[in-house]
């Protein structure tokens, strides 16, 4: 799930860059400006839980290694901008210090995980668990499909980022970057996380928030707003 440096060419690097950079600095502006101060020591719980559950690498042949993130939890928890700011910062930890994930493609790696799953689990979350409902069965329901349908959106993302470069970035029709096509790196890609890695993330999804519901704390589904913690 880390594309690490030398998979991607300059002009893809650049360009995921260039996009989440807006994204970002609209995060931290919504962060300001909607969540409570109180709840701030949730994003840096959130950040060492994701951080942690990354560090857990199991390799994948060709696109690396496959992980859980966390993602869809924390857009459930915290709203998918506040979380994609605890993301953002746990994968550049990794990137700069640890050299989990390359620096040139970090842009590319919090636009999957830190972006494009928080924001895909939250609203599948939302549509399919609505605070009106009454059968409780949907929010857990909701919350798998949250964690399997994000992790797999995001790991798409960056499957067609890698399957591209033979088409964008070559010299003498020899690959400058990652060699692998798209009809190589997908359904590795697709198997991985359709088999493996969404499913365990969308059980891991659900089980938190159904131990956290338990101990009280009241999940709100119909606005971005943050959990509320049992007082």
């Amino acid at each position: 799930m880390h594309i690490p440096d030398g998979y991607l060419g300059p002009q893809t690097y650049a360009a995921t860059y260039a996009a989440i950079s807006p994204l970002w600095y609209l995060a931290l502006r919504k962060v300001q400006e909607e969540l409570p101060k109180k709840h701030l020591g949730l994003m840096a719980v959130g950040s060492a839980f994701s951080f942690a559950l990354m560090m857990f690498d199991i390799p994948v042949p060709i696109v690396g290694s496959g992980h859980m993130v966390g993602g869809a939890l924390l857009g459930i928890l915290l709203g998918p901008w506040a979380a994609m700011v605890s993301i953002s910062t746990a994968l550049a930890i990794q990137a700069f210090v640890f050299g989990d994930g390359g620096v040139t493609a970090l842009a590319a790696n919090c636009f999957a995980l830190a972006f494009l799953m928080p924001f895909s689990a939250f609203y599948i979350f939302r549509f399919l668990s609505g605070e009106n409902s009454r059968l409780r069965l949907h929010k857990y329901i909701g919350a798998f499909l949250a964690g399997y349908i994000g992790l797999s959106v995001a790991s798409l993302f960056q499957g067609v980022l890698i399957g591209i470069q033979p088409l964008i970035a070559t010299s003498g029709g020899q690959p400058l970057y990652a060699p692998y096509p798209l009809h190589v790196v997908i359904p590795l890609v697709a198997g991985a996380n359709l088999l493996f890695f969404g499913a365990v993330e969308g059980i891991l999804t659900a089980l938190i928030l159904r131990q956290l519901q338990k101990s009280g704390w009241r999940v709100r589904t119909l606005a971005n707003r943050p959990v509320s913690p049992p007082s």
